[in-house]
């Protein structure tokens, strides 16, 4: 057993590294909600725009309300081991958060470096469902959805639905209007006179451009929460060992 003195000098530390550590644990619940969060609100809202690759549509908000669920659970579950105070409690909260830091930082590296990739993958997936685009299927939907939210048209320009199956018996259609209530069907199937009357930029330019003026952004942003990860394995490493070493009896 250590001396009543030494306990009585540890036990103000292990008091702060509780504190710290609770509210480090209370601030990743909180992170968990609001992945949860977006996860339900893309399932719900963006489900129009998952459907411009049938073949291979994306679980990205199924992916965000799993790992939000997960973190919710061991966020309590680290508030739990830090009011208890069990070292082995502590040691697999900081071998999960090691596991979420390592997680979180492949995915920011691989999207920094693949980021052309994947915007080569979008813009195929998008001229394609330009290509058989027909007003009536999901993916035909999933456009006139993305078209009227962004207010854009095409992919570069108004001017891309000249080459495509569509335009030739209906011209350019009616999502990419400013006001439909001002569109002349024939007024569609010309381009000049069209471009009085539709949305003129493209939408897939639209989105690349917003990403590479962010990328500075969400990188950084992506990055700090990452490290952010770094202090509560340090916290719950720090309180597991004073307590182990010290023999310190929570009440």
């Amino acid at each position: 057993m250590s001396p009543p003195s030494r306990r009585l000098q540890t036990k103000p530390v292990i008091t702060c590294l509780k504190t710290f550590l609770i509210s480090y644990s209370l601030i990743f619940w909180f992170t968990g909600v609001i992945l949860l969060a977006v996860g339900v609100w893309g399932k719900v809202s963006l489900e129009p725009y998952l459907h411009l690759d049938t073949e291979n549509s994306t679980n990205a908000p199924y992916v965000l309300i799993g790992t939000g669920a997960i973190i919710v659970i061991f966020g309590l579950f680290g508030c739990f081991a830090t009011c208890r105070g069990s070292p082995w409690m502590l040691k697999l909260y900081a071998m999960f958060l090691v596991l979420v830091f390592l997680a979180e930082l492949v995915a920011g590296i691989s999207g920094f470096i693949f980021r052309h990739e994947i915007k080569g993958i979008l813009e195929d997936v998008y001229t394609n469902a330009l290509n058989s685009y027909n007003k009536t299927d999901s993916k035909s939907m999933a456009v006139d959805k993305i078209q009227i939210n962004l207010k854009c048209c095409g992919l570069h320009n108004y001017t891309d639905w000249k080459i495509r199956p569509y335009f030739e018996h209906h011209g350019i259609p009616e999502s990419c209007c400013k006001d439909v209530s001002a569109c002349n069907p024939e007024f569609l199937k010309d381009l000049d006179q069209a471009a009085k009357v539709v949305n003129q930029d493209g939408c897939f330019s639209n989105v690349t451009r917003a990403m590479e003026s962010n990328l500075g952004i969400i990188a950084g942003i992506s990055f700090g929460i990452a490290f952010f990860q770094l202090i509560g394995i340090f916290l719950a490493c720090c309180l597991s060992r004073y307590i182990t070493n010290n023999q310190y009896e929570m009440v």
